[in-house]
Formats: C-alpha cells, structure tokens, sequence
C-alpha cells in the first residue's frame, strides 16, 4: 500500500492490533490487511524480586500497554495524518505460563507469580507423577499447586486464575478465555477434544488437600478456544483501558490470548507438523511441532500446544540475553566515559562483531548467564558467573562469544534430549529475537551450538507482536480455513529470510565449551533425566 492507502485503511479500520507482554518490553504493533506493519510503540518494563517471588506489577501492565498504545497511534498520525478510531481485530499475547488468582470480587489474591520463579519444585514433581505427563514449575497448576501444599489462605478464595494475557483480554472484553497454545502453559490439554485432560482434572480434584476447597478445578480455569475464534469484542470500558486518549471506538474482534510461544510459532510460519522454531530474548525457548508422540515424559521437555491445536514438543529455560544485556551496558558505560555515545543497535553490533576474531571454543573461556534459576540445569537461584582459568585466552572476541555460548547452552543441553534419545527432526528451524539484529553472529553461533541449519526472517526482531496482530486478522476474517494455509497462502507469500549451516570448525569449538561448560555443573545436571517407562 502507498501512503494513501495506507491512510484510508486506517480511517476505515481496516488494520489488525497485536499487543505482547514481553519480560523486558510491551509493544504494540499495528498491521494492514496485507499484514505489513504500519505503526508501533513501546514501553520498557522489567520484573521485579519481591518477598521471594519474580513479579510484575499490574498497575504498570495498564500503564505499560497505554503508552504502547498511545505512542502507535501518534506514530499513525504522524505518517498518514489519520486518526485512530476503529480497529478492526485486537490480539493480546504475553509471556506464558505464571499465576494470577482472583476471587468472587474480580480482586487479585496475591501478586502476579511470573513464569520466571523456580519456587514450584514439590508440586510440579508430584503433578509431574500423578499424570504422567511433565508439569513444568512455570505452569499455572503447578503454582496453585504449591500454594495448596504451602497452606495458603488465599487458595479458598479463588474464583479464577488465568495467565497475563488472559487477564488483559478479560479486561478489555468481558471474557474469561485462552487459546488453546497459552492455555496448555496452564493444564494439559487433550489434543482429540481440544481441552483440558479430563481425566486429569478428576485426578487433581479427588487429591485429599484438593478436596477440602470450594471449587472444582475446571470451574476456575478459563475457558479454551482455538485460533480463528472470536473472543469476544472489545467493550467500552475495554477502549478506555487501551486508549487514555477516549478515540478508540468498541466494537473490535478480540483473538483468543496466546503466549509468546504461540505467536513466536505464528510470526515464523511453524505451525505445521515438523516445523520448528527458536524464540530468544530474557527467556529462551524451542517449538518442535510434533508428527508423532514422545516415546516417554521427560521432565526437561514440555508439551504444548500450537495455535490450532496441534501437539508441540518445547524446551524452555529462563536465562539467555539478560547477562549479555547487563555486560553490553558494562561496555556501553566505558565508551560513555571516553565521550562515546553509542546507540544500542551500534553498542550490540561492535561487540558482536568481535566474536568473528574468537577462537572457535572460545579460548577455553566459560559463562553461566544465570539471572534466575535455571530448571534444565538444576539452578536453583541466579547466579551469573565468568570463569576462566590462567591459562585461559582472554580476549574481548573470545569473551563475546562465550557470551553467546553461554546464552544458548541449556537450550542446547534441552534440544540434545529431542534429537539424541527421540530423533525428532523438523524439516525447517526458524529463529526470532533481539539476538538476531545484528545479521549472521548469532544465527550463526545458534546454528554451531544446536548443529542444526538455522532460518532467521527479516522479521526476526519484531516477531510476536506482529504474530499476535497475524492472529487478531485470522479471527476477524473467520473463514474456516486452517491456520496453516492461512500463514502459508495469505501471510508468507513472499518471505524474505536467510539460513546458515552449522561450520563444522564452529561445532567442534562448540562441543569443546559446552563440555567444559557441563563439567561445571552438577552431575543430574549436566546429564538431564527422564522418567524412564
């Protein structure tokens, strides 16, 4: 579309919202028909350590999406000199996974428990072996759960729990609901039926500390839909919640909440069986869509779900930018104090780049970019920590590169468990996130690490807004196609992307890190476990 028409799209309402919550940042990002992005705008947030719990605040999560909101719509006036009334469909994704609960009132029990804690540990084994199904500690049940075993007084009072992205659709359109990708973060979901595991449900509801609450389990989890659904609309007071300004008209299709995995798997077109996909950012995460099912439950491999429905296998972890984010401020500091001001793409390009020079195992260096715990490899607590030894080379390009090894190495440690003991294999891994801005060093690196061929998008940076507004239009539209021949006939018709191969020099260098790396750790960790049959 050219400027005018442009312009006459958005007077007529004819663009799609999508909005994600992400661990570091909340951005909104506005798309055509043609699903081109028109308009942006973000807000910078960051999780809080209180009392023992990683959190958010939500009044900063209303405070967040309005600025977000506000800045694309100036970014709309300012390019087409039209003003944003109408939107035809919303979408809100957000980071999976955590624990919000309300009660009969709609009032929040207790302060919002992120997907980042590690405080979950004796519910999710025990759930973990009730099912025979993997609970990770993120999940939602996982943290009910603990909180029922904790003796909580607030788990009486429950009315309702739901994740950070079906809170917000809530409150902008009246409706308790999930799509069926950010509800499987929350209970295991029957792929034949499209909901939560029935069977599952009378298991959690007939154990003896469960009996003694007022609730039945199904009765305080939202209610699932697919993608292509209509979740509602936006409501009057919903428009106010978005819009501070008052222009925002009621009335858009709102898209069933997805997590950051969903539209991760949206905005790289791996929806289909043997597809896949890599989301790095604070977290990191694989999305391997299944064609058969695991052989046995592993406790280091989640499954989910994908958008539609389909069963996915994911290796989440909690640690992969946030210690490179925290050096390359280091070093953006030092080129301040020299009278340097280096904008961050720059300040992330430099350093980068210098991993070009590095020796391919990185000089024998080690990082552990522990920010948080660290379920794949048994850390309990954050503990970021550079090891090196005297005979070590230390040298900035050697050092910026273990930053990188070090980022992607308890996802590798995860994705070995696929393709060593269940030989999953994908005919295409897409990779997405900040990471990959700066073009070839990390895609490159990732590549090296998982020894796999690695597809970054030109979109790669902004993925999971754009992929949650791609679904905000698939809900609108409503025409019964699969969301897979819709990503494929109407979304990617014209891709532009890039793949690199592993370099076989790189994966040597690689092995020789990460066995230095796993020699560090625990024995449990380094190795993984399974539940064996």
């Amino acid at each position: 579309m050219n400027l005018v028409e442009t312009a006459q799209a958005v007077e007529a309402g004819k663009v799609s919202l999508g909005i994600e919550l992400g661990s570091t940042r909340i951005k909104a990002v506005l798309v055509t028909d043609d699903f081109n992005t028109i308009a942006s705008g973000s807000y910078v947030w960051e999780n809080r350590y209180e009392d023992g719990v990683w959190t958010y605040p939500l009044e900063e999560v209303w405070s967040g999406i309005q600025q977000s909101y506000t800045q694309m719509a100036a970014d709309v006036q300012s390019k087409y000199h039209a003003s944003l009334k109408h939107i035809n469909a919303i979408g809100i994704s957000a980071m999976m996974h955590g624990y919000l609960a309300f009660d009969k009132n709609d009032d929040l029990l207790v302060p919002f428990r992120t997907w980042r804690n590690n405080i979950t540990g004796q519910s999710a084994d025990e759930l973990t072996k009730l099912f025979d199904f993997n609970i990770p500690q993120r999940w939602s049940i996982a943290h009910l759960y603990q909180a029922i075993l904790n003796h909580e007084d607030h788990v009486a009072n429950v009315d309702f729990f739901t994740t950070l992205a079906g809170y917000v659709t809530w409150k902008l359109s009246g409706k308790k609901v999930l799509g069926v990708g950010d509800a499987s973060g929350m209970f295991p979901i029957d792929e034949k039926t499209g909901t939560y595991n029935q069977d599952m449900l009378e298991k959690f509801n007939n154990l003896d500390n469960v009996k003694q609450y007022p609730w039945q389990l199904a009765d305080i989890l939202p209610d699932i839909l697919p993608a292509g659904k209509a979740a509602g609309s936006l409501t009057a007071d919903g428009a106010k919640l978005l819009d501070a300004s008052g222009n925002l008209e009621a009335g858009s299709v709102m898209a069933p909440p997805e997590g950051d995995a969903g539209t991760g798997m949206v905005g790289t077109n791996s929806v289909r069986q043997r597809t896949g996909n890599i989301s790095v950012g604070t977290s990191a995460f694989s999305m391997n869509v299944l064609d058969k099912p695991l052989s046995k439950v592993y406790r280091d491999i989640d499954i989910v779900m994908t958008p539609d429905g389909s069963p996915v296998a994911m290796v989440h972890v909690n640690n992969c930018s946030s210690d490179i984010n925290a050096w390359a401020n280091i070093f953006g500091e030092f080129a301040n104090r020299l009278g340097i001001d280096l904008k961050p793409d720059r300040l992330y390009e430099t350093l980068f780049l210098a991993s070009t020079k590095a020796d391919a195992d990185a000089g024998g260096l080690v990082n552990y970019s522990y920010q948080s715990g660290e379920n794949i490899t048994k850390i309990q607590a954050g503990r970021p920590l550079f090891v090196r030894t005297p005979n070590s080379h230390f040298s900035l390009p050697n050092f910026m590169l273990t930053q990188l090894y070090a980022a992607f190495a308890p996802l590798q440690i995860g994705m070995d468990i696929l393709v060593n003991e269940e030989h999953v294999q994908t005919d295409v891994m897409i990779a997405q996130g900040g990471l990959f801005r700066t073009p070839v060093i990390g895609q490159q690196a990732l590549a090296n690490a998982l020894n796999i061929p690695i597809t970054v998008m030109s979109t790669a940076g902004e993925g999971g807004p754009w992929g949650m507004a791609v679904l905000a239009a698939f809900a609108q539209r409503n025409t019964g196609e699969s969301l897979e021949d819709f990503l494929d006939q109407d979304v990617f018709t014209n891709p532009e992307s890039m793949t690199l191969s592993p370099e076989p020099e790189g994966v040597k260098g690689y092995r020789k890190f990460i066995g230095k790396y796993q020699s560090g750790l625990s024995v449990e960790a380094a190795a993984g476990d399974a539940i064996s049959d």
